[in-house]
C-alpha cells in the first residue's frame, strides 16, 4: 500500500504484479461506500501477467475526504493517477459506479486507455428509476429493508455515515443470487461509509453519456450479471450496442456482484478478450 498525492487529495493505492502484458487500473464503485479491496480481491489473479493497480477514490475508503466529489473530478483523478504511476496508456476496469467513472474518463481523456472493461454499470443516471422499480419488486428478499431506504440510497438525503451503513446492510440480500449473511455481516463491519461523498455524487443529475458512447473507439468488454438489479442488463446492452468495438458478456445466474459470484468465468473472459486484441494488433 502507498499514498499518492493527486490534485489536493491523497489516494490510497495498492500496486501488484509486473506489466508483462500491460497494466490494469481497477476503479471501484460505491459512491462513498467501500473501497478498492473488493475489486482487487476479484481481479488479483490477473497479476500473474499484468500489473494491477487499485485505489480508493477520493472521499472513499482510506483516501482523504477532500472535495469536490464529482464525476469529472474522479475521472480526472484517475487520469492523474495513471499519468503518475504508469505514464503510458493502459487497461481501465470499472465496476458499477467505477464503470461510470471509467466511461467518463474515456471521453474526457481519449488516448489514455487501450481497453475498457466495464462490470455492471450504466451510461446515464436514468438507470436509477429502473433500479428502484427492480428493488421494489424484490424487496421481499430483503426483509429488513424498506422502500424509504431504497429511495434514500439513490438520493442526496442520507443523514450520516451510520445511516448509510445500515441502509447498505439492509439491502445486501439484493446484491447476490446466493446470499451469505455471515459474509455480509463481515463486509458491513469492515467497510468504510462516507455519507458526504455519497450525497454529493447523487446530487449530480447531469451524468448522461449515451449520445457520446460512439466516440469511445477502443476495445471494450461489458460484463453483466443477468439478474443485476441496480445496473440492469438493459444498461449493459445499451453500452455494448453504442460503443463501436464493444463486446457483451452476460452471465446467467449472477447478480450485480457477478465478478464475485462468477469470478472464474469473468476472469477467463477478460483474459480471452485481452489476448484476442493483442493478436489483432500483432
Amino acid at each position: 500500500m502507498k499514498r499518492v498525492p493527486i490534485a489536493g487529495a491523497e489516494l490510497l493505492v495498492e500496486d501488484i504484479g509486473e506489466a508483462k502484458r500491460g497494466t490494469i487500473i481497477l476503479v471501484h464503485g460505491g459512491r462513498g461506500i467501500g473501497d478498492h479491496a473488493g475489486e482487487m480481491a476479484a481481479y488479483r489473479p490477473l497479476s500473474d501477467e499484468y500489473r494491477v493497480i487499485a485505489y480508493d477514490q477520493r472521499g472513499c475508503g482510506q483516501s482523504s475526504l477532500t472535495p469536490p466529489f464529482t464525476f469529472d473530478r474522479l475521472a480526472d483523478d484517475l487520469e492523474e493517477l495513471r499519468a503518475t504511476l504508469v505514464g503510458a496508456p493502459c487497461i481501465i476496469q470499472g465496476g458499477s459506479f467505477g464503470g461510470m467513472i471509467a466511461l467518463t474518463h474515456a471521453l474526457r481523456h481519449p488516448g489514455s486507455a487501450t481497453h475498457l472493461i466495464l462490470r455492471g454499470t450504466a451510461p446515464s443516471h436514468h438507470h436509477e428509476a429502473e433500479a428502484v422499480e427492480n428493488i421494489k419488486a424484490r424487496l421481499h428478499k430483503a426483509t429488513s429493508a424498506s422502500v424509504r431506504m431504497v429511495e434514500k440510497m439513490f438520493s442526496d438525503q442520507v443523514v450520516d455515515d451510520t445511516e448509510l451503513r445500515l441502509i447498505w446492510a439492509a439491502l445486501q440480500p439484493l446484491h447476490y443470487e446466493r446470499f451469505d449473511p455471515d459474509a455480509s455481516m463481515e463486509r458491513t463491519r469492515t467497510m468504510s461509509f462516507h455519507a458526504k461523498t455519497h450525497n454529493d455524487l447523487f446530487a449530480e443529475k447531469d451524468y448522461d453519456l449515451r449520445p457520446r458512447l460512439p466516440e469511445i473507439t477502443i476495445p471494450t468488454l461489458v460484463v453483466c450479471g443477468a439478474a443485476d438489479w441496480i445496473c440492469p442488463p438493459s444498461q449493459s446492452r445499451l453500452i455494448a450496442e453504442a460503443v463501436p468495438k464493444a463486446e457483451l458478456f452476460m452471465v446467467e445466474g449472477a447478480n450485480h456482484s457477478v465478478h464475485v459470484e462468477a469470478r472464474d468465468a469473468v476472469l477467463a473472459r477478460i483474459r480471452r478478450f485481452l489476448a484476442e486484441h493483442e493478436e489483432r494488433q500483432a
